[in-house]
């Protein structure tokens, strides 16, 4: 599928990033695509993830960027490695929280540098009729995405560089209704917002106030 939902939101996070950010953590960075683009921007930036073959893939990806001197990528499981405590100016989970405990959330939150912002770009299964019609909503525009972007690819010089046909990330099916994210995102991240988005995500941003 030519058509990378999680890529088509990377403008959005990017609008998430605070003023004068130095230093963020990109938790599931797979091969490292928005973890890039971070460093892009001149911050310093720690990746990582629990697939030994995407953080090999991402590393090699990362070496051939002179712009990505600023980013190291580790292979670590964020469940099970300790965080240091207000360190970062931004943290971003981009379809990896449905991997792991929600209450995951917390660590990543107290991570947190006083003004810091932690932005989840989730996944949902479909419970309720809203769910439903967002997802009804999403096919038809998702089917148009897919055809242009296929298009542009077999028009234009394919590159060598991106590594995404070559090393495929875990797929994991969500499992936590949007509701219950909200509730549980409620007392580990109060006053985040959540707002859903159209193709089958939702985008969570929360500000810590120190």
């Amino acid at each position: 599928m030519p058509f990378d939902h999680n890529d088509h939101y990377h403008r959005l996070l990017l609008r998430q990033v605070p003023r004068n950010c130095g230093a963020a953590l990109d938790v599931g960075c797979g091969t490292g695509r928005f973890a890039r683009r971070l460093a892009h921007l001149g911050i310093e930036v720690d990746a990582i993830d629990p697939s030994e073959e995407a953080i090999a893939e991402a590393r090699a990806l990362s070496g051939r960027t002179a712009g990505d001197r600023g980013l190291r990528f580790q292979h670590a499981d964020v469940t099970e490695v300790k965080l240091p405590k207000e360190h970062y100016d931004f943290i971003s989970c981009l379809a990896s929280v449905h991997h792991m405990s929600f209450d995951t959330v917390a660590a990543m939150r107290d991570a947190l540098a006083p003004g810091g912002v932690l932005v989840i770009l989730g996944c949902y299964p479909e419970k309720t009729r809203i769910d439903w019609a967002w997802s009804l909503a999403a096919v038809p525009v998702n089917a148009v995405a897919r055809l242009t972007v296929a298009v542009k690819d077999k028009l234009r010089p394919v590159c060598a560089a991106t590594g995404r046909e070559r090393v495929k990330a875990p797929v994991r099916q969500p499992a936590m209704p949007l509701l219950q994210i909200r509730r549980e995102a409620a007392v580990l991240l109060p006053g985040c917002s959540i707002r859903r988005l159209l193709f089958w995500r939702y985008l969570l941003v929360f500000r810590s106030t120190g």
